[in-house]
């Protein structure tokens, strides 16, 4: 069975944003490659400005699921947009779990969609978009099987 895994783009500032999530789930990164690490190619020149950016970077936040990520090259044509087409829904096996990650994810976000908080479908839940536009839920539901 395949697994599903999320992949975020950033406009530059993907370190950034991973060292922050490396925080809030206590996990060290699989490996981090930036562009400067490609072999050249004539037909696509890098910038210097890009050569430090993230082309990709990988940490597992459980046994069956990654956080991906880089950063997009304005050079290339590439422009990350912040949106609420998808959100990374984090189901956690604890109130003291869920308000754990929401305490530290939740830091400087740009909307507070939702607290953390008892609704009819879940003993706790939260809607967010976080400090680099990143949307995320944290569901618990607890004793309230669906």
């Amino acid at each position: 069975m395949a697994k599903i895994h999320a992949y975020l783009n950033f406009n530059g500032n993907c370190e950034e944003a991973f060292n922050f999530y490396k925080n809030v789930f206590n996990k060290e990164f699989n490996g981090i490659y930036r562009f400067g690490d490609m072999p050249a190619d004539p037909n696509y020149p890098l910038a210097d400005a890009d050569k430090n950016k993230i082309m990709h970077i990988g940490m597992a936040i459980t046994e069956h699921t990654m956080l991906m990520g880089s950063d997009c090259l304005e050079s290339f044509g590439q422009i990350a947009k912040s949106g609420t087409s998808a959100y990374i829904m984090l189901d956690v096996d604890s109130t003291d779990e869920a308000q754990h990650i929401y305490n530290k994810l939740s830091v400087n976000a740009q909307n507070m969609e939702m607290e953390l908080e008892e609704t009819f479908f879940a003993e706790l839940f939260s809607s967010f978009i976080d400090q680099f536009g990143i949307a995320w839920m944290i569901h618990f539901e607890g004793n309230k099987k669906f």
